[in-house]
């Protein structure tokens, strides 16, 4: 059974190190008391994450050091690590050390497109931006971003293609407060995935999202937008991406026409 921590003993153990290394963490919140302790050791890694303290590529401190700042073993330091592996939010460099995540094509591939052909292949698709525009919410995207109907937003259109074939067809609604400074150039000219621009020009990353998928037949504007008759049988996937905390950050309705592509998703059972 794992330890309990003791809320004064970890931040007084933490308070004891090097300003470089208790500068570092944020400070483990009062209701942290009580839980097994590699999980406040996670919580802190997640607040120094999130609040910048750890930016998107940094190296995160080794195990020892961390078990040293914390005053516990490395094998706890090491299950909450473990669990962050998990949930891509880090990734571990044999050789090299364990970074903070960034929203590059291989991490958008592996955990957030999973539209792939049916002989198997996956590559990325080339995304066609249709249009950017401000809109007040309904109440279906309100209701996944937790907004009042009629909040200030950006819908975003686009059609992916795949081996040179429109395939997905996307809307999605992004709170114009989290996104301020967001333009149709800025979307148009990123150079990286959406989810790469989030995370370098707005300090928003996505480390997961729900989804729900159902069979429909082509609605008028995805017929037009996929090539498609209208009431063609397709896939229609809404998805709310989440950031830390699982705040949500993103609505998307995907239309997937699925006659030669396959939705793919990998499951694992938890540790």
């Amino acid at each position: 059974m794992d330890d309990l921590v003791d809320l004064g003993t970890l931040v007084e153990n933490a308070a004891m190190h090097s300003s470089s290394q208790s500068g570092l963490f944020a400070a483990i919140a009062p209701e942290a008391a009580g839980m097994p302790l590699y999980r406040a050791v996670k919580r802190a890694l997640l607040g120094a994450i999130e609040g910048g303290r750890l930016p998107p590529g940094q190296a995160l401190p080794n195990e020892t050091a961390l078990a040293t700042a914390f005053g516990v073993s490395v094998g706890t330091v090491r299950r909450a690590v473990d669990e962050l592996v998990a949930e891509h939010i880090v990734v571990r460099r044999q050789g090299r050390g364990t970074f903070v995540a960034t929203h590059g094509e291989d991490r958008f591939l592996f955990q957030f497109f999973h539209v792939e052909r049916a002989d198997g292949l996956r590559e990325a698709p080339v995304v066609e931006l249709l249009s950017f525009e401000r809109v007040r919410t309904d109440d279906e995207a309100s209701a996944a971003l937790g907004l009042r109907s009629g909040d200030a937003a950006f819908q975003v259109e686009n059609r992916l293609l795949l081996q040179g074939r429109p395939v997905v067809h996307d809307v999605l609604v992004l709170p114009a407060l989290l996104f301020k400074g967001l333009n149709e150039r800025r979307m148009r000219e990123r150079p990286g995935t959406i989810y790469q621009l989030y995370q370098s020009e707005f300090a928003i990353t996505v480390v997961r999202a729900l989804e729900r998928a159902r069979a429909v037949g082509a609605d008028r504007a995805a017929a037009r937008v996929l090539g498609l008759t209208p009431g063609t049988p397709v896939m229609r996937l809404r998805r709310t991406a989440l950031t830390f905390g699982d705040k949500p950050v993103e609505y998307r309705v995907s239309t997937i026409h699925t006659a030669q592509h396959d939705y793919v998703q990998m499951l694992s059972r938890p540790t």
